[in-house]
């Protein structure tokens, strides 16, 4: 077994199945190319390495044949490797990754140069349909040339999709692994909610005391994290709306803090929503802040709450699909699921999870899905899981 084995699917099943054919060019970038690699069979991916002239001078094939199991294409011959691989109706890749791709690479690509093997794949990729992935890495000048540009928006009117650059030192840099892994499992995934706009709202809402201290809920925002992954692996346009939170977001979500419950309800807008979900622990309660810092050596201290409002009902104007969550400590099921559908009706919902927080831990979860027609489901494995159930109910 070669030793790229050992690791398949080790992170996700996301690309168990696909072939990617990686095409390497010459920028000093490519030696990320094995990482990439690896990464995307750690998402199941059988990967192909297909390398310029140029970019041999930076990668060695015996590399990238030791970091994908598959002997390296350096230049085609009569095996038509490119039609073998893109060209046949019946069995091609599914996808094209360009990683990274360089200005003279881009423009080649858009007027149908074929003078690697990497553009031959290109050109032969785009006329068959086969999805393209294209990852620039350049100097910022070069990106800014008028050609370059309009050779972009050429290849994107051709269906290209390019992902980054990321803008450092006065240089278009490679965007990171972790996104180029991301935007192949999404383009390549069911893309049943393209189009979509989903708001995530998660993280733990925070209320001032004074000037340092706050009030807060215990939340890790894992859950929050990842619905907003799922729905954006599924095609929706996402945004993460987070308070405090411990648990990494990607980033290829965009996202936007909040701290105070007043901060989120000052965040929401008439403007329409297809999907709103809110696992937030906010604030039920806040206290007038006193100016500065409380003194720390008092005898005692009296701190005086009053409720908040609530911002599922500011949330329900603007969405179309409304999801809240109800966390609760040691209840009964009928206890916990009463306690939900009331939650349900008050504010209109469309779906509602419910969950002890006793039976939550760290990447699990038991909770139960109530629907709006009254039926129940119950649910117990992953976060990961949860978020997609939930996301096959409201899509």
């Amino acid at each position: 077994m070669h030793p790229s084995e050992g690791i398949r699917s080790a992170k996700s099943r996301l690309l168990e199945g696909k072939r990617i054919v990686l095409g390497i060019t010459g920028s000093i970038a490519a030696v990320e190319c094995f990482n990439l690699a690896r990464e995307l069979i750690r998402h199941g991916a059988d990967v192909q390495a297909v390398m310029s002239p140029e970019a041999l001078k930076l990668v060695t094939p015996d590399a990238m044949r030791f970091a994908t199991g598959n002997e390296v294409i350096t230049e085609l011959d009569g095996r038509t490797q490119h039609v073998d691989l893109l060209g046949s109706y019946d069995d091609h890749a599914d996808l094209l990754l360009i990683f990274p791709c360089t200005a003279n690479t881009l423009s080649k690509m858009a007027l149908g140069i074929d003078d690697t093997a990497v553009t031959t794949m290109s050109t032969i990729a785009i006329g068959g349909g086969v999805p393209v992935i294209v990852a620039p890495a350049m100097h910022a000048s070069m990106l800014e040339h008028p050609a370059v540009k309009k050779n972009m928006n050429t290849l994107r009117e051709m269906g290209v999709e390019f992902v980054g650059p990321r803008m450092e030192e006065k240089k278009a840099k490679v965007a990171t692994v972790e996104e180029i892994a991301a935007a192949v499992a999404r383009r390549l995934g069911p893309m049943d909610l393209a189009g979509r706009k989903v708001f995530v709202i998660g993280g733990a809402s925070e209320e001032p005391i004074d000037d340092v201290r706050v009030i807060t809920n215990r939340s890790t925002g894992e859950t929050a994290v990842q619905l907003a992954m799922a729905a954006w692996l599924r095609g929706a346009d996402v945004e993460l709306w987070a308070g405090r939170m411990s648990h990494p977001v990607p980033s290829y979500i965009e996202r936007r803090d909040f701290q105070s419950v007043r901060d989120l309800l000052d965040m929401v807008n008439g403007e329409a929503k297809d999907i709103v979900i809110v696992p937030a622990a906010l604030s039920d309660y806040a206290a007038r802040p006193s100016r500065g810092k409380i003194p720390s050596n008092l005898d005692s201290l009296r701190i005086d709450l009053e409720p908040l409002p609530k911002v599922l009902p500011a949330l329900r104007h603007s969405a179309r699909v409304l999801v809240g969550f109800k966390a609760e400590v040691g209840p009964s099921d009928d206890e916990l699921l009463r306690r939900a559908r009331a939650r349900m009706e008050e504010y209109g919902l469309d779906l509602i999870v419910a969950n002890d927080l006793g039976k939550v831990s760290k990447g699990e979860t038991s909770s139960f899905l109530l629907r709006s027609d009254g039926t129940v489901e119950r649910y117990e494995g992953s976060k990961e899981g949860l978020a997609h159930r939930i996301l096959d109910e409201v899509r």
